[in-house]
């Protein structure tokens, strides 16, 4: 599977989410680090709810970048 992933600039680091998965955050000092962190995040939410039984749902989220004329 294939989840669209969020990441924000902080002011002294970074944080990411994923929208189809609501409460899948993490946080990092670098890029890298939440990117990092967000994989082990998923896979870590996605554990919890097969253990609870809980349907896994497909990604349905997109992401596009609009470029706009200056």
């Amino acid at each position: 599977m294939r989840y669209a992933v969020v990441i924000e600039k902080a002011e002294a680091n970074y944080s990411a989410y994923v929208p189809d998965l609501p409460g899948c955050i993490a946080t990092g000092a670098s890029l890298q680090e939440v990117e990092a962190e967000i994989r082990e995040a998923i896979a870590f939410h996605l554990d919890g709810m097969r253990e609870d039984g809980l349907p896994i749902p497909a990604p349905t989220s997109t992401v596009e970048y609009i470029e706009l004329a200056a």
